[in-house]
């Protein structure tokens, strides 16, 4: 173990609310418990979810600290027992349940990952929350297969960004919904066959159009509301409508018929309650089948904007926002 210091900078949020509640204060250093590390952290991602535990709509799972910050990357400093083979200077990216948005965090050995070789931390630090996200839910709850049709919904974002680009990978036609035309030329640069401004075109319409009335066979959807009707209606025979947000109403009524005469699956998941173990399956599949792409260049995380520590409170106005193209992060150290 290095000398560390006694206290570090991290972020708090002052009771529920808007960015305004958000503190920059000193804390005491955390120190990694068995199967954990402590990593120094290089930078830390800005995800909506932390919007969400802001507001008091989404706390952290039990044991774990309030800090907000669900994926970093940086230098390991410190190892706990039975800490899976990492040792004190390994350069990792690592997900977490909390605690990302600090000089110091303390990450389980199983959900760390080597840091792809073209990417540098900053890059790194903006893979594990979305990639874990998109992978679990797009290839293995969502069942994309090569030759399929994916609608990505909020194409442009750190989601939606990840999305477009492991599904062409996998051999997908990929279709993305934005909300401007530079954004739908982002989602293009990143290989969406066709990008539709929702704002100016009715994306059902659309989708039917292209696919001839046969519809698509798996949409991403963060939205919600009247969204999920929408997205039933245009998801080909045995399709599969994969629900991870509701920006939204969670609570809608529609016609569930076709979804028994077309044979639909309607599925979704949350990734932070999951156990660790269950989380640690995402990373052997991540590893497997993903990093091999992020060691290469044909895939990467698309960095919008970057701000320090301090400036977190600026970083969750730009992500509520929704001005941006890809992810926001916050460099803790360079």
């Amino acid at each position: 173990m290095t000398t560390l210091p006694d206290t570090m900078r991290q972020i708090r949020f002052e009771g529920a609310g808007g960015p305004e509640v958000i503190r920059l204060e000193l804390a005491a250093t955390p120190q990694p418990g068995p199967g954990q590390v402590l990593i120094e952290v290089a930078a830390a991602g800005v995800n909506r979810p932390d919007c969400l535990q802001r507001a008091g709509g989404y706390p952290p799972p039990p044991g774990a600290t309030n800090v907000p910050g669900l994926e970093v990357s940086g230098r390991i400093v410190a190892v706990g027992n039975d800490a899976n083979g990492l040792n004190v200077g390994d350069e990792v990216c690592a997900l977490v349940a909390s605690g990302g948005y600090a000089e110091y965090c303390v990450a389980d050995s199983a959900l760390c990952l080597p840091v792809p070789s073209p990417l540098s931390l900053l890059e790194a630090a903006g893979v594990p929350e979305t990639y874990f996200t998109v992978y679990d839910n797009v290839f293995t709850r969502g069942r994309l297969a090569a030759g399929e049709t994916l609608l990505v919904h909020g194409g442009s974002s750190g989601i939606g960004s990840t999305a477009i680009q492991l599904a062409k990978q996998a051999g997908a036609t990929v279709y993305a919904t934005a909300g401007s035309p530079d954004k739908c030329d982002f989602c293009r640069s990143l290989g969406a066959d066709v990008a539709i401004d929702y704002r100016s075109k009715d994306f059902v319409e659309e989708v039917r159009q292209l696919t001839g009335g046969r519809g698509v066979d798996v949409v991403l959807d963060m939205v919600g509301g009247p969204y999920i009707a929408r997205n039933l209606s245009i998801l080909a025979f045995e399709g599969r409508l994969v629900q991870i947000a509701f920006l939204q109403s969670s609570k809608v009524e529609f016609d569930f018929m076709p979804v028994m005469l077309r044979r639909l699956t309607i599925t979704g998941s949350t990734l932070r309650p999951r156990s660790v173990e269950l989380k640690a399956k995402i990373a052997d599949a991540l590893r497997q089948n993903v990093w091999p792409l992020l060691e290469k260049g044909a895939v990467r995380p698309v960095i919008h904007a970057t701000f320090p520590l301090e400036q977190a409170r600026e970083a969750h106005q730009l992500m509520e926002s929704s001005a941006h193209q890809g992810k926001i992060m916050l460099e803790i150290r360079k």
